[in-house]
């Protein structure tokens, strides 16, 4: 047993969190792609198919109120509510990212006020949010500012309005100051947007403590919550009178059933509400929620540094000088749970084939071999650690395998 090999036994046999891989459905495959599509948790399809069967099928109507139908955005938002550091009461899930990311870029510029007219954007986002920021921007009359997060302090001005930036950047895996960067927005007098699709139960968020004012997320990464499953609005308490969405609904009226012609909000975090929930998909989001019982997001985060540690120190040990370059910080505290390595262009050669992208067929040599992760265009290889369910020997056939492709 090599080195490396043994060292990942140790490490997996005083593992805390070891024992919850037996929650999630999981094969022989290494899976590395958690931070696009967490795995399913074994309690889920019981769970969706007395929703089907029972609730949907012999309650039909009856289920909105007596299997909890109707509070099932609030609910299960105030389930995720401990993994990103809030208070019962601010969250609401429902929606796509994309749809709660304009309700809060949008709601932010309108609670900023009169006189501020700019809206700023991280240089590095996610296209759509992006794309969404520009839109926004264009609804609202404000300059949109692409700007790198570390230069955000210094570019905020008294016409700044809202800021809206990634926790992580999904690319390259480093993780942005969010304490800081609120509290330099807040001092500018203006409101900060935070994206935590790719840090949320990964790495503690704390967002209450830092007073961020609003914050989405996605729940199919590292909450597990299935492909499409809904998204998530945080709206902080103190501003929750102030929060004007730009989409009122029905199920955000104050009185739902009361089909006035006039729009009045709900009072607190159900202003975030639209239209009806998707049911199915949102209680398969409650189910799986059960893998955190008893689980701190303090220790998923010490298991996420030492698996993403381990990972680097086999990759070291193993893949030959120069075929790969890591583009995530090696600081802890600019890390997020991903590692991204680059390829080298001396790989060109033996795997680019008719223009594709060298990190693409790298990659599904990789997952031909059972490690599975994913890329982005033209040469970045990207691993996901979602510390429930992956462990070091994960970790370490993972490099090796790797290495064995590169050579």
């Amino acid at each position: 047993m090599s080195e490396p090999a043994e060292r990942a036994r140790k490490l997996d046999a005083v593992d805390e969190l070891a024992g919850k891989r037996a929650e999630f459905v999981l094969d022989d495959v290494v899976y590395l792609d958690g931070n696009s599509l967490g795995a399913l948790p074994a309690v889920a399809p019981g769970r969706v198919e007395d929703v089907v069967r029972r609730q949907w099928g012999e309650l039909r109507i009856r289920s909105w109120e007596e299997s909890g139908w109707w509070t099932a955005p609030e609910r299960i938002g105030d389930r995720i509510a401990p993994l990103v550091g809030a208070a019962p009461g601010q969250i609401v899930v429902g929606d796509s990212t994309s749809v709660n990311v304009f309700k809060a870029v949008v709601g932010a510029v309108r609670m900023a006020g009169q006189g501020r007219d700019e809206l700023l954007v991280d240089a590095t986002t996610f296209p759509t949010d992006g794309y969404i920021a520009e839109s926004a921007a264009r609804m609202t009359g404000c300059t949109l500012r692409p700007v790198a997060p570390a230069d955000v302090p210094g570019a905020l001005g008294d016409r700044t309005a809202a800021v809206l930036l990634n926790h992580v950047d999904y690319r390259t895996g480093r993780l942005h100051d969010l304490p800081g960067l609120t509290a330099a927005v807040r001092a500018a007098g203006a409101v900060a947007v935070w994206d935590l699709c790719h840090s949320a139960g990964a790495l503690p968020v704390g967002l209450d403590e830092h007073g961020v004012d609003l914050a989405v997320g996605c729940t199919y990464k590292y909450l597990n919550g299935g492909p499409g499953s809904p998204a998530y609005l945080y709206v902080r308490r103190e501003v929750q009178d102030r929060f004007d969405s730009p989409l009122p609904g029905w199920n955000s009226h104050a009185e739902p059933f009361g089909m006035r012609s006039d729009f009045e909000a709900a009072p607190g975090a159900l202003r975030g509400r639209v239209g009806t929930p998707d049911i199915l998909s949102m209680l398969a989001l409650e189910a799986a929620l059960d893998v955190w019982d008893g689980v701190s997001v303090e220790a998923v985060r010490a298991k996420s540094l030492a698996l993403t540690d381990f990972f680097l120190e086999c990759v070291a040990a193993y893949v030959p000088e120069g075929r790969v370059e890591c583009v995530t910080p090696v600081a802890h505290g600019e890390r997020g749970s991903q590692i991204a390595l680059r390829c080298s262009p001396k790989l060109s050669t033996s795997f680019e084939q008719g223009g594709a992208p060298i990190a693409g067929d790298v990659m599904k040599r990789l997952i031909e071999r059972g490690v599975v992760g994913d890329f982005r265009a033209p040469d970045v290889l990207r691993f996901g650690f979602t510390p429930l369910y992956v462990g070091f020997a994960d970790v370490e056939r993972a490099a090796r395998v790797l290495a064995q492709t590169l050579a």
